[in-house]
């Protein structure tokens, strides 16, 4: 196993796992609780509880923060060092033999970092690879920059349900293609992300700063402002648009979850909605988190760019460039040596030769 370099502290990597785990647990069933669990009475001026929801509430939140987090990951294209030294999640799950086999960890090095989670890390590594500290803050500016992809993730089923014409496409199947194309435009926004995040999240990180000494506001409640925006947003649209989502009742996961645990608890009629907002908001947020918590825990050697090995190398290997005038004087100095070394060898040769001459001097 190779050494991770440009780890974050314990703490910093436990905060982003607990905000992890609050996004795709305790969000949705805020939000679900907000929506449903309170009824207000406006006639009679009253405030009442629907516990009838509560089982609900609590299904329906884990379920689709499962949903959501397996989306993330499946298509972020999740793969820790540990994954890709066995070759990959095929061989390290045991549906093959060849664990540990070189060509595959070699495939599985190449897909972990052409991914859209190894350019997110990489991104988050070089940020803070000088100060850890910013590490919440990069995490903040990324989250903010997710936001335009969530709001379109909104709109793409919207715009394929009611845009396409109804002779076009097969009757109640508009609620199917409007799945294909969230599907789609989640792959696409997934991949997207690194590159608007490469080249603004200097600036949204120092907005993220500012927006946290102003307003002083929580990790959290953004996702949840955008969680009850986008319902909003989306409910009156589908309402203006007169769209019909009693047909789309009996696709719900938790519906079919709702009849093992407990067969009598009830289910919202525009619980559909609520799936819409999930699967819109959550993913990308998932995903932000997940790469940074990849970036800030150390990138192995064959994570990182190849331009900054290929710049440690040059480093390491070649001299430092020197001035014209140092060359000048190295070159002149390597005359004067090679003259010096002439002149000097004259004389040992002229030496010899006297010393030759001496016996033919006594005999004269």
């Amino acid at each position: 196993m190779q050494n991770m370099e440009g780890r974050a502290s314990l703490s910093h990597r436990l905060g982003l796992a607990l905000i992890l785990l609050i996004q795709i647990t305790i969000i949705p069933i805020i939000g679900f609780s907000l929506t449903y669990l309170i009824d207000i009475d406006r006639e009679n001026f009253g405030i009442s509880i629907r516990a009838e929801l509560f089982y609900w509430i609590l299904v329906s939140g884990l379920t689709y923060g499962i949903i959501c987090l397996a989306l993330a990951l499946i298509v972020g294209g999740y793969r820790p060092s540990p994954v890709v030294e066995r070759g990959g999640w095929i061989a390290t799950v045991g549906l093959s033999r060849r664990k540990y086999d070189p060509e595959l960890i070699d495939r599985a090095k190449m897909s972990a970092y052409s991914s859209p989670y190894g350019k997110m890390s990489r991104l988050v590594a070089n940020r803070i690879k000088s100060d850890q500290s910013e590490l919440f803050a990069v995490h903040g500016g990324l989250q903010l920059l997710a936001v335009p992809s969530q709001v379109l993730l909104i709109s793409i089923p919207l715009i394929i349900m009611e845009g396409i014409p109804e002779e076009l496409i097969r009757k109640d199947s508009a609620f199917e293609l409007g799945m294909l194309g969230y599907v789609i435009g989640l792959w696409i926004s997934f991949r997207v992300q690194p590159i608007i995040s490469s080249q603004f999240v200097g600036f949204a990180a120092m907005f993220r700063k500012i927006l946290w000494r102003i307003t002083k506001i929580s990790w959290i409640l953004p996702v949840i402002i955008l969680w009850a925006c986008a319902r909003v947003i989306l409910q009156f649209s589908l309402t203006s648009l007169g769209i019909d989502i009693s047909q789309w009742h009996d696709v719900q996961l938790e519906g079919l979850i709702l009849n093992f645990v407990a067969p009598e608890a009830q289910v919202p009629e525009t619980a559909i909605i609520d799936f819409l907002v999930a699967i819109s908001v959550l993913p990308m947020a998932a995903f932000t988190t997940i790469s940074v918590l990849g970036g800030s825990n150390g990138l192995s050697p064959w994570m990182k760019d190849k331009e900054e090995d290929l710049e440690n190398l040059s480093q390491q290997s070649l001299p430092l460039p020197k001035d014209e005038e140092e060359i000048e004087e190295q070159y002149e100095e390597e005359i004067e040596n090679e003259e010096d070394n002439l002149i000097s060898k004259d004389e040992k040769d002229d030496e010899e030769g006297r010393m030759i001459d001496i016996p033919f001097n006594l005999f004269g």
